[in-house]
């Protein structure tokens, strides 16, 4: 998802965003967790996700939600349907 957009200021270091986490053993399950956008420790000038303890690379390969909303409407789109409970992180 390009969070890039005319709707939200550009993300920057000490952002809160929200990615979706699939459960490694089952493809079909997964959950909203909250992520801190960080700067790179070893390379300067790049972003980093902080989540789980962990620095993960900013890239297109993972989809980052500015808010809890947007991240649980992508979920029960991919993953839910109306009235299913969407687990939070």
């Amino acid at each position: 998802m390009d969070i890039q957009n005319q709707e939200h200021p550009p993300i920057q270091a000490g952002d809160i965003v929200y990615v979706m986490v699939r459960n490694p053993h089952a493809q079909d399950v997964a959950n909203i967790q909250e992520a801190a956008v960080v700067r790179n420790p070893v390379r300067s000038g790049e972003l980093n996700l902080f989540l789980y303890e962990t620095h993960y690379p900013m890239n297109e390969e993972i989809a980052l939600y500015r808010t809890r909303e947007e991240a649980e409407r992508a979920y029960q789109y991919y993953f839910g349907s109306a009235g299913e409970e969407v687990p939070h992180g």
